[in-house]
């Protein structure tokens, strides 16, 4: 009878571990890879097409570049960190009638891609009041001039709709996927053949930390969520 309580205690005991140690401890995540033949990747380590814009007093300055995080190449915006988190804004124009034929450009109805964000400090304070090294909250949004012209004959701004994610747990992001739709195209507020200097802005806002904007995995989609072929001189997909 001992030997059987104390297998039964053995038995209880491993139970109790297995079910204290089947919790999910949180682990970095991963980047995303290019999934689609027509993506924009920066693995050919080509940024020539993308530009920081500093057009009023809360852009955030400072460079680009192309990083490998966990081996997968994408672009960085490095932030200087001469503007004060407050009311900061991180923004890059991508210069879509450098990477797709005229033809090609009047035929996108949507934009997808990925941004990241990293943390350099720990001026993030979480629900316990404590500070950690973490981006915390990554909105975004951003728009682009239309082949649509107004009264004063204008090409017509679009503001496309924003997105949102965060990473509280690590002090860089896991992908955060961004779509812009152009949903006003039957009015022609969207891109045309004639258009050679077509360009989108993507903005990011609300920093809670010292952080970095990284962006990867740009695919441009027709009407019927087709992806469209890029120029040869930027096929950039995914290896």
């Amino acid at each position: 009878m001992i030997y059987r309580i104390i297998a039964a205690g053995i038995i209880g005991c491993l139970m109790m571990c297995s079910i204290g140690c089947s919790k999910d401890k949180p682990t970095p995540p991963k980047p995303v890879e290019a999934s689609d033949p027509n993506t924009v990747s920066f693995d050919d380590g080509i940024f020539d097409f993308v530009e920081i814009i500093c057009d009023d007093k809360q852009s955030a300055e400072g460079t680009l570049s192309v990083v490998e995080v966990q081996g997968n190449k994408m672009l960085r915006f490095n932030d200087d960190h001469s503007i004060p988190l407050e009311g900061k804004v991180q923004k890059l124009s991508i210069s879509a009638a450098a990477l797709l034929s005229p033809e090609n450009l009047a035929k996108v109805r949507s934009i997808q891609f990925d941004v990241y964000a990293d943390a350099l400090d720990d001026s993030y304070v979480n629900q316990d009041g404590k500070n950690v090294k973490v981006p915390g909250t990554i909105s975004c949004g951003g728009g682009t001039v239309t082949a649509k012209k107004n009264s004063n004959n204008e090409n017509v701004w679009y503001d496309f709709e924003g997105f949102e994610g965060g990473e509280y747990n690590f002090d860089m992001s896991g992908a955060v996927h961004g779509e812009f739709k152009f949903l006003l195209a039957a009015s022609d507020v969207c891109w045309s053949e004639d258009m050679d200097a077509a360009n989108f802005l993507i903005m990011r806002w609300g920093c809670e930390n010292a952080s970095n904007l990284y962006v990867d995995n740009i695919v441009f989609y027709d009407e019927s969520g087709k992806s469209l072929p890029l120029l040869d001189n930027n096929k950039t997909s995914s290896s």
